[in-house]
């Protein structure tokens, strides 16, 4: 039993079938869908929640990104350290319940500063998702599996934007705003009951003894002696500060400068940029297992290449005036930034060493979310209304364009980090 113990860390998907790891996937799937259904949807309701409460563009990146992101930020390491430890199918059930039932209150809020406190409510609880879901996924799957089962893990957020959009986008325009809060948030609450039956935490067999002891601080030096994780940490932070910072507000950009209506956006944009996340992640998922048997470098080399397809795409996306014309460049767009975010996930997986995943992610996290996230719709906000007076409601166009520029040094990071990482390897 000891020797099981003692390998189990680096073998632990060896205790389930190939079923059971699916199934297992499914329910992960299902949560985290919950968890960027929760987080978006606020995208689609920007304009209505703007029209009730008379609020500027900066406090609406404020609400979008700021209130919910600081939270989910500093909440996230002392999670994830618990998690590293403990029984992350208790925690993930945890925080299911938590973020459900705070995006419930945004539904009922009836002022600015009660949705706001909701929407904080919504960060700290999602801050208990992400990273020890893929924990558990990296002691699912082995190592030459990873990357496609966290492509297909990432098609939650495709999902969740989706559902965002359409969800919160219908509801809206039939039945008020708060509606599409109350329609993302009830169903968390029983999704998180089946989380709690079906879900297998491995430790319960092989035992907790043989996870991490290290202190925080050893953790954090560990993974900070890391060039990949470093560079791997900053490409992801400059990423989320367009393609979640400054997309937040991509919808408001159609209704609001192409006068598309509110209906149409919410089907029509979000169909697409749902189709090219799915064919992106499983494309660059896919790609990157099969490239990185011959140069593990690949899975960094894939994010840079991708990201940097990505800029021209963008810059031409938001110079257009026709509808049709944005839905094709912004999709494609959409599929290079799909395509280049799960082997982000597989690199830091098998850099950062068995004993810290979910302390790792969650600085990945914590770093992208606080100042990509965090800071990305507020000063995408700021911009658009410091050119307002002169560039006139053209000011969020410009504002977008200038933040997609992030995209040329996310690209460089991850092209970097590449050139590191065999040395820096330890599964």
């Amino acid at each position: 039993m000891d020797d099981v113990a003692n390998s189990a860390p680096t073998k632990a998907w060896t205790l389930y079938s190939n079923r059971q790891r699916w199934i297992f996937l499914a329910i992960l799937f299902l949560v985290s869908t919950s968890n960027y259904l929760d987080r978006n949807i606020i995208g689609i309701l920007l304009v209505p929640i703007k029209h009730e409460f008379h609020v500027s563009d900066s406090l609406l990146g404020l609400l979008s990104g700021f209130s919910f992101a600081v939270f989910y930020a500093f909440f996230g390491l002392p999670v994830a350290l618990w998690a590293d430890r403990g029984n992350r199918r208790t925690i993930i059930t945890l925080a299911l319940a938590v973020w459900s039932a705070m995006t419930i209150c945004c539904g009922i809020a009836q002022s600015f500063v009660q949705l706001a406190l909701a929407r904080i409510g919504v960060g700290a609880g999602e801050s208990g998702a992400i990273p020890p879901a893929q924990s558990l996924i990296a002691d699912y799957f082995p190592p030459e599996r990873r990357a496609f089962a966290f492509a297909i893990f990432m098609l939650s957020a495709s999902a969740g934007y989706l559902l965002g959009f359409v969800v919160g986008g219908q509801m809206a325009v039939h039945y008020g705003w708060r509606s599409g809060f109350l329609a993302s948030g009830i169903p968390g609450v029983g999704l998180a009951i089946l989380t709690l039956v079906v879900l297998r935490e491995p430790r319960t067999v092989i035992g907790f003894q043989s996870v991490n002891r290290e202190d925080f601080r050893a953790v954090l030096r560990a993974l900070f002696a890391k060039k990949t994780f470093q560079l791997s940490l900053v490409g992801l932070t400059l990423y989320f500060f367009f393609a979640y910072g400054a997309l937040v507000f991509a919808p408001m950009f159609l209704v609001r400068v192409l006068k598309v209506p509110l209906g149409t956006v919410s089907l029509a944009y979000g169909a697409v940029v749902t189709v090219a996340a799915i064919t992106g992640n499983l494309g660059g998922g896919y790609f990157a297992d099969f490239l990185a048997l011959r140069d593990v470098r690949w899975l960094s080399w894939i994010p840079a290449a991708a990201f940097t397809i990505a800029f021209p795409i963008y810059i031409g996306t938001f110079f257009c005036r026709s509808f049709a014309l944005f839905l094709c460049l912004g999709g494609a767009g959409f599929f290079f930034l799909s395509a280049g975010l799960s082997p982000v996930f597989a690199t830091v997986h098998l850099v950062c060493g068995a004993y810290r995943r979910a302390v790792a992610i969650a600085c990945m996290f914590f770093s992208a979310n606080l100042f990509g996230l965090g800071l990305g719709p507020l000063i995408t906000g700021m911009i658009s209304d410091k050119l307002q007076p002169t560039q006139g409601v053209q000011g969020l166009r410009f504002a977008l364009l200038v933040m997609t520029a992030s995209l040329l040094p996310t690209a460089w990071c991850f092209y970097r980090a590449g050139y590191r990482m065999p040395d820096d390897c330890e599964e």
